[in-house]
């Protein structure tokens, strides 16, 4: 049995290879080569497009493909024939770098931050960014903000105790309600009396058709002009021109986004001119904190036929 393994990241190789399989390094940037055809595992890792789809249409022998990205998505677009290859995502292994750079935006919004470097590039000292507190309608700081968690899963989890700690309070959207990490989650029909009640919105759904402009031009009405949106979860989630329009129009606080509908974010995007917009070139994950006992967990698993983490259901 072989497994592929992509040269795009550091994995404790040494700790692979007690088990029975052949361990092949690969490119993500080319396409495969030829004795590499018959391999029965794949792993990946930011491997490009035209990549994907060459595994998809030439490793016929696979039989399932370890992607370390939180989500599906890259993998399903290659067009894996999902009835004969199973998919596991890097479940767990972006939790905490995603949750602690979901705060750094949030920070970054609430004490301006971005100014302060706006000016200092122009050697500005700025009138005012700390100032006095907050009056009543501003998003200044995490004490008391209303956060509103809209996606709430693994991420979720490690986010909630952090933005306690500032003294923020917390409320979660997902389909599934109930109580999870100590927050009361609530269905996303109750959206429409939750959003008028928040300071920030956070978003961290899944890319899926269902999620497509989930965040869209009614929906940002309904927050209060001085409210923050982020979003770190997939850029499908959000209507980038209604976001864009809120923000020149004043009706919006600011926004922080990490993920788009295009990325890179293309040179002639309007969201680059976009007021109080922070843009993050897809950076809260970054790295696959724990990946080769991912692998090696689910490998174990995969060669005892037992169930495997992080696998996708469709």
């Amino acid at each position: 049995m072989k497994l592929l393994y992509p040269t795009s990241l550091e994995l404790d190789i040494d700790s692979l290879r007690g088990f029975a399989v052949e361990l092949c390094p690969y490119n993500v940037t080319v396409p495969f080569l030829v004795e590499h055809l018959d391999a029965d595992i794949m792993v990946t890792w930011i491997n490009t497009k035209d990549n994907l789809a060459d595994a998809a249409a030439r490793l016929h022998n696979l039989k399932w493909v370890q992607a370390l990205a939180a989500g599906p998505n890259d993998v399903l677009e290659a067009g894996f024939d999902t009835s004969r290859v199973t998919i596991t995502v890097g479940a767990g292994i972006h939790d905490d770098t995603v949750a602690e750079h979901t705060v750094g935006l949030l920070l970054d919004g609430a004490r301006r931050f971005y100014e302060a470097r706006d000016c200092q590039l122009q050697g500005k000292w700025p009138a005012r960014l700390g100032g006095p507190y907050p009056r009543k309608g501003e998003f200044r700081t995490l004490r008391g903000a209303r956060v509103l968690v809209w996606g709430f899963g693994g991420i979720a989890a490690k986010l909630t105790p952090l933005l306690k700690a500032f003294g923020a309070e917390v409320r979660g959207v997902a389909r599934r309600p109930g109580v999870r990490a100590g927050v009361e989650i609530l269905a996303d029909t109750e959206l429409p009396r939750l959003l008028p009640d928040t300071d920030a919105l956070v978003m961290i759904l899944p890319g899926s058709e269902s999620t497509k402009d989930a965040l869209n031009a009614e929906r940002l009405a309904l927050l209060p002009s001085h409210a923050w949106v982020v979003n770190v979860g997939r850029g499908i989630s959000v209507d980038e021109d209604a976001l864009a329009d809120a923000l020149h129009a004043g009706k919006l606080g600011g926004a922080a986004l990490d993920v788009f509908k295009t990325e890179p974010l293309p040179a002639d995007s309007r969201l680059w001119t976009t007021p109080n917009l922070l843009i993050s070139p897809h950076a809260a994950g970054g790295r696959p904190d724990g990946c080769t006992n991912l692998i090696a967990e689910n490998l174990r698993n995969f060669l005892a036929d037992r169930p495997m983490k992080g696998v996708f259901k469709g």
